[in-house]
């Protein structure tokens, strides 16, 4: 890998560093002097995913990049790859097991928009519904 090359991967991952931190995560860009050792991410701080960073000046995606996310993930986390190429917006790519894990838990925790007349009182009229159903849920 060439010295450009290498620093240009290097401003990427700082860059992520400071997109999660202007996202309210505690993110920093590891150390990659001495190459992999288990749970090595590029970029630290996203409970729970495992951040392989890649910048390409043309698109050159390669599953060899989730191959690699997979393989140093730790147990429990999620392997996604953050990649970009020059002048576009950062993509993540991960399996779509591993999407529909996220979406998921994102659906789970959705809830309606009291702003909204339609949907006003909604969401208090779904929790008591729960919670006098909570009883049956456990019979099933």
């Amino acid at each position: 890998m060439s010295v450009n090359s290498r620093d240009k991967g290097a401003r990427f991952e700082r860059s992520l560093a400071a997109l999660f931190k202007e996202q309210g995560y505690d993110a920093e860009r590891t150390a990659q002097h001495c190459g992999k050792n288990g749970d090595a991410p590029d970029v630290k701080g996203l409970p729970y995913i495992h951040v392989e960073a890649k910048h390409y000046a043309k698109t050159a995606f390669s599953y060899d990049w989730i191959d690699q996310a997979k393989r140093d993930c730790a147990e429990g986390n999620l392997p996604a790859v953050f990649h970009k190429t020059d002048y576009h917006e950062v993509l993540v790519t991960m399996t779509l097991d591993d999407w529909f894990k996220l979406y998921r838990e994102y659906e789970a925790s959705m809830s309606l928009p009291d702003d909204i007349p339609f949907f006003s009182g909604m969401n208090e009229a779904i929790k008591e519904f729960d919670e006098a159903t909570k009883d049956l849920k456990g019979s099933e």
